[in-house]
């Protein structure tokens, strides 16, 4: 029986997806776990797999934008079509064949040779070229920049190997081979491309020019030994062919193109990073009405309770407490008892956000990203501070994912880890406020008549006037000192 398949759900707001590639052809065999197609919604790619052996069917073609649910094709079993020959010849109605019925199978033993000679060829010869073209990454990406190709052109790729590496004005993502063969490379690395467009092809089984000359010169006693070295993987079964070992690929830095020197001053291309970046912090200050206050915290309490707890802490969780979780947990409670910041304009509306997930600023040797923690208010220290720690071993290995930038409310940035001392952060937007924190300053302060010298950190709160006024602005950065410097009533929610 036929087994449909369908455009699976990829969130609440996505009710539609563009199939961007088939990566089998209309009539090919399909093993379990093969992929398929790849699909292209406004946020996300995805690759569908055969959930069992069979024929692909296609009923929809690449290009084409359908409805979640519809059913782009089928996996018909391949069992189904073979069967029917081997029962005609046994029917008494064509006895008149039964004569040539032993005909035909007497000579298979002969002619088995000769069809394992044409399995070997036919991948040459009949294999299509299968494009690599540039995934969407994003509803506002609408580019990527061709940062590092892993192969050389014309060089022997397997399935699953990593090709490309591909810089977004977000993210950077690895492009990996769907089939194994020889690669032609159409653009070159720096170049910067659409989203879909073709970067490179490759040919299945076109490595066989070698393999074609193995027959002649090498007797058929020696066949094994290229199955022990596995240099062209046309020459063995396609669910037999050896998996390269990625654990052992390294991941290079992406190149940029070599910077030009013109007498006392060098000229080179900005990132697309960096081109990114400009933009949408000038955006930011040219279509919010940006407006920041100040106060300062002293961190005596949350420091002497780290220090108190901070071995119990390692030995429970398995991370250290740190300064960021405290942080994030006061904004979160702030957010509660100031809901007007936790929301944002759209248009003439004012949406309201119920929900308290919290994007954390985190420097990388490409520029700034931001990756959010979901639902705060529900996660405790420990969860955070793991968050964290997850968050930024991924931006290191350029892993993160536009998901994992998606969807905050409010943002903290910690300019105090490299010595700021003050600062006026600017917005995220559609965000309505960002908390800016810094560097821990032993100063001389007046506590209870008497001066003393505690840490002390300056605090900056830049908010967007047009939907904050000043009062709950003070309010909410209030609320935060607060939080820090009674940390016990912080858990306690109070």
């Amino acid at each position: 029986m036929a087994i449909d398949i369908k455009v699976p759900a990829a969130g609440e707001s996505i009710t539609s997806a563009n199939i961007a590639q088939w990566y089998k052809n209309d009539g090919d065999t399909v093993k379990k776990g093969d992929a398929l197609v790849s699909l292209e919604t406004d946020k996300v790619s995805n690759e569908l797999e055969a959930e069992a052996d069979g024929v692909l069917k296609i009923t929809v073609g690449e290009g084409e934008e359908v409805d979640i649910g519809t059913v782009i094709g089928h996996l018909e079993p391949s069992g189904s079509t073979s069967s029917e020959p081997e029962q005609k010849p046994a029917s008494s109605e064509e006895s008149a064949k039964s004569d040539a019925a032993p005909q035909e199978t007497t000579p298979e033993p002969e002619k088995a040779p000769a069809k394992e000679e044409k399995e070997e060829s036919e991948p040459t010869a009949s294999g299509e070229p299968v494009d690599i073209k540039v995934p969407a990454a994003g509803e506002s990406i609408t580019s990527a920049n061709v940062a590092a190709w892993r192969k050389q052109d014309g060089e022997q790729v397997e399935q699953g190997e990593v090709l490309v590496t591909l810089e977004t004005d977000k993210v950077s993502n690895e492009v990996e081979s769907p089939v194994s063969g020889i690669i032609q490379i159409l653009i070159p690395e720096g170049e910067e491309v659409e989203i879909g467009k073709v970067i490179a092809r490759v040919t299945p089984g076109a490595s066989a020019s070698s393999q074609s000359s193995e027959p002649k010169s090498a007797p058929k006693e020696e066949a094994p030994a290229p199955k022990q070295e596995a240099p062209a993987p046309a020459s063995q079964p396609a669910d037999s062919r050896p998996k390269p070992d990625l654990s052992v690929v390294s991941a290079p830095e992406p190149k940029q193109p070599a910077p030009v020197k013109e007498g006392r001053t060098t000229r080179r291309k900005m990132s697309m990073l960096r081109r990114k970046i400009a933009t949408h912090l000038v955006n930011a200050q040219q279509t919010a009405a940006i407006l920041t206050t100040f106060n300062e915290v002293d961190m005596t309490a949350v420091m002497n309770l780290r220090k108190s707890v901070q071995e119990d802490f390692v030995k429970k969780h398995g991370v250290k407490l740190g300064f960021m979780s405290f942080f994030v947990k006061a904004v979160t409670q702030a957010l509660k008892d100031v809901p007007s910041i936790n929301g944002r304009i759209e248009g003439n509306e004012v949406i309201e956000n119920h929900f308290y997930d919290i994007g954390v600023a985190i420097g990388t040797e490409k520029g700034l990203i931001v990756p959010v923690l979901r639902d705060c208010d529900e996660k405790s220290f420990a969860q955070i501070e793991q968050d964290i720690l997850d968050y930024a071993a991924k931006g290191k290995s350029g892993k993160i994912t536009i998901e994992d930038l998606q969807g905050g409310v409010f943002t903290i940035s910690n300019g105090g880890v490299y010595g700021s001392l003050l600062s006026t952060p600017i917005l995220n937007p559609p965000q309505s406020g960002i908390l800016g924190m810094h560097t821990i300053q032993q100063r001389p302060i007046a506590v209870d008549g008497k001066v003393e010298i505690r840490p002390m950190m300056y605090l900056a709160m830049s908010y967007d006037h047009r939907l904050v006024d000043g009062k709950e602005a003070v309010t909410f950065l209030l609320r935060i000192k607060d939080c820090l410097e009674a940390p016990h009533r912080l858990m306690l929610e109070l």
